[in-house]
């Protein structure tokens, strides 16, 4: 990106020749808005009144303008998608442009909470559809008869009678002045030719061949670069520093401090980077420096502690383990996890006297707009933000820290900067996944059957580490979940399928405990408490039981469970999460005495699939991650300070240890759900369960290898 990628010069590129239709739909409300056409030559697609646009040009190309963040999930790419499929165009013929943000025109620019498609579903069909019968009307109108006798293909409108066709861009002026129509039809979607087929991503080609797409790729002429020493531990304060060294060194410009850090600004990455290290800093303790062992203490505290907040409570909790026949315990217990996104953080900045330009990669632009603008005491409108592709996030891109690191560095130094990170900055000073530790007791009747359930958990800054209303809360007649939380300086911050990516390994472990002590199937087992909580439900059902039903037979079915396979060992698992349900079957076998993961078998129920290539890559990536951190992630403290700062200290799964995977999804015809995250949260429980059967060992810390390594050396 260059200086002339400006955000006017976006606007311009988008702007209409002499003739050619352009389409504005609401993103606004639960419906879409008919579309209303800009008339005028030359208009730009900034003085609409709406706020996303679909355009159609003379030559036949349809462009949508995605508002929404790229992060991988791939919604540059499902977006025209949707637009297409309504639109009956050649998907040749289409192309999408990353939109910067604009507070007036869009709704909901965010990547996060697997919310992109769900929300933008109904409004880019009706897009599409009101382009498309608009067509139709000026073609019918041209050849003298009625609408209802023209149909639409591959980017052209045909008279079926005669056989007559003319091209969208043939008819895109002409259909310009047509009145868009207030109600269109939406295809069945047993109809849809392009959603639900496998298409590749609109910017496969520029990353394979290293175009500049991401944040750390933005340059602009003239400005500087900087790196920032922050406290290297958490509950440090900045006390005095020495620049003398590194002022003199080359390509440095200046050194500067803001709240207790210290800034290296230079000419290059390499020089500010050598420069930073010859900055002589004394640190002093503000807060408790805080150590894993510290934390131990404090979990076992909280959990044997009686100042917990009550979430839920149904039935008589007491008297149900009171009368219980059997009882089960069992504790469970998470790490923290940095979220290592492949593209460390980074941003450009220019604060200039009439405005600010942002540029960079991050996962909410209107966060760091106002948070930009509050922190410079200037009205939101006066700052710009453009987005860059980016090299992952994980949730960790839903801050801003590093966004206002590089404005409040440019508003001192009066100059455009850019702001580096390097990986030990971003695994030493980001913000984590929360620790937490989950207490569970089960209580079972003569017959085996689920009486009594408590759940608490606890957690370092997690707010309410549980899900109270997820299953099984409604299929136990008795049942208690409460939290509580413990305060610290160490930043946390959502990761990946918030809470639920560990909760779900927990929950789906422990009911595996239980079913094991009721004599009973696990997959069976499941099915129960879903037909309990059908038939005669305690409290609030707040996830779709049949939903749930269908996935976990259906992974069943897929993995043949049930059926012995000589040497195969299998763990069952399912979770619901955003709006959609994922069932997993992990299988184990044993080689040279160990266990050894070689397929994961995964049921998903997302509603209509948009893209079959982009969806099973989220769920096959998400299992990855899930195995991965499971397994091996571990981020533990001394005095306040991260001891794992890099990839040598800090283990990630490798190529050698993913195993197959096997993913197939549910048809039931539905409005999309979300699918960046749903896949990750039931992986550590499938995992866990079948090590189990296949050890007979209980896994209930994360990670794996670090409770018994000697279970998971290498067979290789």
């Amino acid at each position: 990106m260059t200086k002339n990628n400006s955000r006017r010069d976006f606007l311009k590129s988008a702007a209409l020749t002499s003739s050619g239709l352009i389409l504005g739909f609401n993103w606004f409300g639960q419906e879409a808005l008919a579309a209303e056409v800009v008339a005028g030559v030359s208009t730009e697609a900034g003085n609409t009144a709406f706020n996303a646009f679909l355009s159609i040009q003379t030559d036949g190309i349809v462009t949508i303008f995605s508002p929404n963040p790229e992060i991988g999930q791939g919604i540059k790419t499902a977006f025209p998608i949707i637009v297409a499929e309504e639109l009956d165009v050649d998907w040749a013929n289409v192309k999408v442009l990353q939109a910067p943000l604009d507070t007036k025109k869009f709704e909901r620019q965010v990547a996060g909470g697997s919310g992109s498609i769900p929300h933008s579903w109904q409004r880019l069909r009706k897009a599409g559809a009101t382009a498309r019968q608009m067509l139709v009307e000026a073609a019918a109108k041209r050849w003298g008869v009625s609408a209802s006798d023209c149909t639409t293909e591959k980017s052209f409108v045909i008279h079926t009678a005669s056989g007559k066709k003319l091209g969208y861009g043939e008819l895109a002026t002409e259909a310009a002045k047509i009145t868009p129509p207030t109600d269109v039809k939406l295809k069945d979607k047993k109809d849809f030719k392009l959603i639900g087929s496998t298409i590749k991503g609109v910017d496969n080609k520029a990353i394979l061949t290293g175009k500049s797409l991401f944040g750390i790729d933005f340059h602009r002429e003239g400005m500087v670069y900087s790196m920032i020493q922050r406290p290297p531990a958490f509950g440090l304060k900045l006390k005095s520093f020495d620049a003398t060294a590194a002022k003199v060194s080359p390509g440095i410009i200046d050194v500067v401090s803001f709240k207790d850090k210290v800034a290296i600004v230079g000419k290059s990455t390499w020089e500010v980077k050598k420069a930073r290290d010859l900055v002589k800093i004394e640190w002093e303790k503000a807060n408790t420096l805080e150590s894993s062992d510290d934390h131990n203490r404090i979990f076992k505290e909280l959990l044997d502690g009686t100042k917990n907040e009550v979430r839920r409570k149904d039935g008589d909790i007491e008297t149900a383990f009171k009368d219980a026949a059997k009882i089960v315990e069992a504790e469970y217990q998470c790490p923290f996890l940095p979220h290592n996104p492949m593209e460390p953080m980074n941003f450009f900045a220019h604060v200039r006297e009439d405005g600010v330009e942002l540029v960079g990669p991050t996962q909410t632009p209107q966060n760091a707009q106002n948070q930009t603008a509050k922190l410079l005491n200037i009205p939101a409108e006066k700052v710009t933000v453009e987005l860059t592709r980016m090299g992952g996030g994980f949730g960790r891109r839903l801050g801003t820290d590093y966004v206002l690191e590089a404005a409040e560095l440019s508003s001192i130094i009066k100059a455009p900067v850019k702001v580096m990170w390097t990986r030990e900055d971003d695994m030493g000073g980001g913000s984590y996944r929360p620790a937490v530790r989950y207490r569970f007791r089960a209580a079972l009747d003569k017959q085996g059957n689920l009486i009594g359930y408590s759940l608490r958990g606890a957690g370092i800054n997690a707010g309410n580490p549980t899900r109270q209303d997820n299953f099984p809360a409604g299929a136990v007649p008795n049942l208690l979940i409460d939290s509580s939380e413990h305060k610290s300086a160490i930043t946390t911050g959502p990761w990946r399928a918030p809470i639920t990516n560990f909760l779900a390994f927990a929950e789906q472990s422990f009911i595996d405990e239980v079913a094991t002590a009721a004599g009973k199937d696990a997959v069976q087992f499941r099915l129960e408490l879903l037909e309990k909580a059908k038939t005669a439900p305690t409290g609030a059902i707040k996830y779709d039981i049949d939903r749930m039903k269908a996935v976990i037979e259906l992974a069943a079915e897929k993995s043949g469970w049930g059926k012995k396979k000589k040497g195969v060992s299998l763990g069952f698992s399912v979770y619901f999460s955003h709006a959609s349900y994922v069932a997993q079957v992990a299988e184990v076998v044993m080689k040279k005495g160990k266990p050894v993961l070689q397929k994961i078998y995964a049921a998903v129920d997302c509603g209509v699939v948009v893209n079959q290539s982009g969806a099973r890559n989220q769920v096959m990536g998400g299992i990855i991650d899930g195995i991965g951190h499971a397994m091996y992630g571990n981020l533990t403290f001394k005095d306040g300070k991260p001891e794992q700062m890099n990839f040598n200290t800090f283990r990630l799964i490798k190529m050698n240890e993913i195993p197959a995977i096997e993913v197939t999804f549910v048809n039931n015809g539905i409005d999309p759900t979300g699918l960046g995250e749903p896949a990750l949260p039931p992986t550590g429980g499938s995992v866990a369960n079948a090590i189990f059967k296949a050890t007979g060992k209980r896994l209930r810390n994360q990670p794996f290898i670090e409770q018994d390594d000697k279970m998971f050396e290498s067979v290789s």
